[in-house]
């Protein structure tokens, strides 16, 4: 189980987030976090593949994650992009075994160039 900190910073992280998400899901500059915020507070994800048009992010399933789920944040800096991924929505489904869902989100969509280097925030967690 993922430890996410207080409450109320994890509170404040998803309405960050949210309010990302509908302004379109970039942002041109850095998101505004509760003091305290890192990545105790971002979903912890399994893998990330890239490719020249996606980036493809592994995380934790119960059976019913899916991509609405998820909010993403990107920040451009000094020619390189940094990119963060944290849950909206918990997965209410209830598996016997533990899985995982892949979710892609285009380089487009998340207002990535192709050619420059991109750098996940997310922590990583073992299979």
């Amino acid at each position: 189980m993922t430890d996410y900190g207080s409450g109320m910073d994890r509170r404040r992280l998803i309405l960050a987030f949210a309010a990302c998400a509908l302004a379109g899901c970039a942002t041109p500059g850095p998101a505004v976090v509760a003091p305290g915020a890192g990545p105790a507070e971002l979903e912890a994800i399994y893998a990330v593949t890239a490719t020249r048009e996606a980036l493809t992010v592994r995380v934790s399933s119960n059976g019913c994650t899916k991509r609405e789920d998820f909010a993403f944040f990107v920040e451009r800096k000094a020619g390189a992009t940094t990119v963060a991924f944290a849950r909206k929505r918990l997965d209410p489904c209830r598996s016997f075994a533990a899985g995982h869902a892949d979710l892609v989100f285009t380089l487009q969509e998340l207002g990535v160039a192709p050619n420059l280097p991109v750098f996940v925030m997310n922590p990583f967690a073992g299979l």
